[in-house]
């Protein structure tokens, strides 16, 4: 027996947070290899910056195609919302594989050289910002690869809520009269 319900909020956000997450698992395997070529790093930011493009257009499939073209404020928030929070289990999964059995230190290090090396031309200012960035890093290191994935899960979190909202706001829309 079979019925015609419309599916949840939950179960669209699980599919489209599941793309979004393979999206960032993708995303995320350009940040060590940028450290070799740099051409990588570039690419690794333009798919971060591209992020909430694709929260808007997985809210605006969502509210065309199983909305009627109309969905409220609140609605378009928990739907995107929920679509982040889903993409942030499954990259904490590939984050957790990333730290535990590939990195090894390898991301802490070098981003640790890269700092060394501005230190040595750094002054004033410049130079106690630095300093704050390397103390930074080396708490960093200092962390499990499980405490690493939590922090970054965290993370992910409170950007896709500070992204859901203006994703929300521009995608609401009334029904007309």
């Amino acid at each position: 027996m079979t019925t015609d319900k419309p599916a949840t909020i939950q179960q669209h956000a699980m599919r489209y947070g599941t793309f979004m997450g393979i999206f960032w698992i993708f995303k995320f395997a350009f940040l060590p290899l940028g450290f070799t070529i740099p051409l990588l790093q570039l690419f690794f930011i333009l798919l971060t910056c591209f992020v909430p493009i694709l929260g808007y257009i997985y809210t605006r499939k969502f509210r065309n195609y199983y909305c009627e073209g109309v969905i409220s404020f609140s609605r378009a928030f928990s739907f995107t919302f929920c679509t982040y929070v889903f993409a942030a289990m499954l990259t904490a999964v590939a984050h957790y594989i990333y730290f535990r059995f590939i990195d090894e230190g390898y991301l802490v290090n070098m981003y640790l050289n890269q700092l060394e090396a501005i230190k040595s031309s750094a002054t004033g200012e410049m130079l106690t910002s630095v300093d704050q960035l390397i103390t930074a890093f080396s708490v960093v290191s200092s962390l499990s690869p499980l405490e690493i994935t939590f922090q970054l899960i965290s993370q992910n979190v409170i950007y896709g809520t500070l992204l859901a909202l203006p994703t929300a706001l521009l995608v609401m829309r009334r029904k007309k009269q």
